[in-house]
């Protein structure tokens, strides 16, 4: 049985660590804060620039530009795989991990290669040490990127599509539903699969808009927006996950410390009055023994 100093030390250590969950979950919740107001303040000019791009793809023909046009006999593609930089969080960059590994694993078995670019430690980390084609990694840029930024990965990755280096580009990160479900998504990004237009006219109220120049040439000029404005969201959306995450993860473990703490309390009491009862039993048996005497 341990005994009261060991119990002792126990419910300091678990007090302990319980005081870094907290200060962990009052960092992610600040951090959250910051992440959020930027996630839905780029959330209006995301959704009208979708508006404004599946009205334009409705009046015009697809096949006017090369990221409108899909290519036939898939059997290269490349993947943006978002994870977070650190731990910590609960099961967050184990869900997508294993929902990228799942869908490559799945690309493989249709005889398509797939090509990596990571964005996150635990994502690089865990691809780079196994059989998977990682050909670029980016960490520690959550919260410290610009549209420059955004705009030279989307000119990697159109520059690779049209020099057919692959056929089709995908990306999964983490959409931010709620502090309570942070969802994995697939998203395809090349070639761009505009909304169609009887879907698009309902969600614009048959907005008709007026373009300076020609539809086709503010279309060609709006595509690689369009894709730099998916990355930068998918930023946004991920790193808002990944706090929320953290903050619960770290919530949950604060009030396991308290759990813990008090039933190591209960059995340091128990043990404490164990020792005290068997202190009384030999006092009252020396007492005893000395009346027989």
């Amino acid at each position: 049985m341990a005994t009261l100093r060991d119990i002792l030390r126990k419910i300091e250590a678990v007090k302990k660590t319980r005081q870094i969950t907290r200060a962990m979950n009052m960092v992610a919740a600040a951090r959250l804060r910051g992440a959020q107001a930027r996630m839905e303040g780029f959330d209006p000019y995301a959704a009208k620039f979708a508006e404004v791009l599946g009205n334009l793809a409705s009046r015009i023909e697809p096949d006017i530009h090369p990221l409108l046009i899909k290519k036939d006999g898939l059997s290269r593609v490349a993947l943006l795989q978002f994870t977070g930089d650190r731990g910590l969080c609960g099961s967050f960059n184990t869900n997508l991990i294993n929902m990228a590994e799942k869908w490559i694993n799945d690309q493989k078995g249709k005889g398509i290669s797939c090509s990596l670019t990571t964005v996150g430690k635990k994502g690089r980390d865990y691809f780079s040490k196994r059989d998977f084609d990682v050909i670029d990694s980016y960490i520690n840029v959550y919260g410290s990127i610009d549209m420059s930024f955004i705009d030279q990965m989307t000119k990697v990755f159109i520059d690779r599509y049209m020099a057919d280096e692959v056929d089709e580009v995908y990306m999964i990160y983490a959409r931010f539903v709620s502090m309570a479900k942070q969802e994995p998504t697939l998203v395809k990004l090349i070639p761009i699969e505009p909304p169609k237009s009887k879907e698009e006219q309902s969600v614009s109220g048959f907005a008709e808009y007026l373009c300076e120049p020609d539809p086709e040439g503010l279309l060609v000029e709006l595509l690689p927006k369009n894709i730099s404005v998916q990355i930068y969201n998918a930023f946004l959306q991920n790193e808002t996950s990944e706090n929320a995450a953290r903050m619960a993860a770290m919530d949950n473990a604060s009030k396991n410390c308290n759990e813990l703490v008090e039933n190591l309390t209960l059995v340091y009491n128990k043990a404490r009055q164990a020792a005290i009862t068997a202190e009384l039993m030999d006092i009252v048996g020396g007492a005893e023994a000395l009346k027989k005497a």
